[in-house]
């Protein structure tokens, strides 16, 4: 309640500062979130409220604020193509280094590290920190290109037996051939075939392909002035994403709707209930020692 007030009464000049103390206040309060912190309402009011002020575009606690709110999205890729269309944190690191990592946790490799590119060639700040972590992005994925091609080799080589080698079939069916002089099914393998007919030989057909790896270039600092880095397509957002579908949260209504309606009559005069549709039964005897 006290940050309720201090946000509708504030007259500073840097109402971030409030939100900013309010929502790191609800994660301290309520660390495993839920409805009594209500931190996904909070965090969207707090981005809406601010969303005028150009001046916090390019502050840090702002961009903390939109990435919070995103992790409450369904999908943080369309918020992240929102805040760049918006000009929103496009010069701090911290928006590159977010989104390659999601990228990165769905395969996408390529688009991951064109998102790095493209924060080193607006030179986001700071930038050692969006070096260091694009430089452990590269040795993520070399590591794993590598461990692709150390299996490839053995999957190839089985698949190579498993055609070479071909098995005679169990409990195969046995069932003469011919009309007149019926002649036992014969199934031979391996070198068999070659003996009873040498001009026929088997020969397996395998197609061998190597997966192409996704490629990236390198980033060397001395060189990336007159490189042209590709960037992506930028997508134009003209409202943030909504997020996830709140639960346990009712819609506003008419506090009256579940009321009876009052009758128009005589309030202290009750109205006489309905008659039975059926004749109870009344003894005959009982009637006359009551008489």
């Amino acid at each position: 309640r006290e940050f309720e007030s201090e946000i509708r009464f504030y007259s500073g000049d840097d109402p971030l500062d409030v939100w900013d103390r309010y929502i790191r206040w609800t994660e301290q309060t309520f660390p495993q979130g839920g409805k009594d912190g209500n931190l996904t309402a909070v965090l969207e009011r707090a981005v809406k409220a601010l969303n005028e002020q150009h001046r916090y575009y390019k502050d840090p606690r702002y961009l903390n604020l939109w990435l919070k709110f995103g992790n409450c999205c369904n999908e943080p890729l369309d918020l992240y193509s929102y805040l760049r269309s918006q000009e929103i944190g496009t010069t701090l690191a911290l928006l590159y280094i977010t989104w390659a990592e999601a990228l990165e946790a769905r395969g996408s490799f390529k688009k991951a590290d064109l998102i790095f590119q493209e924060g080193l060639q607006r030179r986001a700040e700071p930038l050692d920190k969006l070096q260091s972590h694009h430089r452990q992005f590269q040795a993520r994925v070399s590591r794993q290109a590598l461990l692709a091609l150390e299996e490839s080799p053995e999957e190839s080589d089985a698949g190579l037996l498993e055609v070479a080698e071909p098995q005679r079939s169990s409990l195969a069916s046995l069932k003469g051939k011919g009309k007149k002089k019926v002649r036992a099914p014969i199934s031979r393998v391996g070198d068999a075939v070659k003996a009873t007919n040498p001009s026929r030989s088997f020969q397996p057909q395998t197609s061998l392909q190597l997966s192409n790896t996704a490629g990236f270039a390198v980033f060397h600092e001395n060189s990336a002035a007159g490189l042209e880095l590709p960037t992506l397509t930028a997508q134009s957002w003209t409202a943030p994403p909504a997020p996830r579908a709140k639960e346990n949260e009712l819609s506003a209504g008419p506090w009256n709707s579940g009321r009876r309606p009052r009758s128009s009559s005589n309030p202290s005069v009750e109205a006489p209930g309905p008659l039975p549709s059926f004749t109870p039964y009344v003894d005959d005897s009982a009637q006359t020692q009551m008489m």
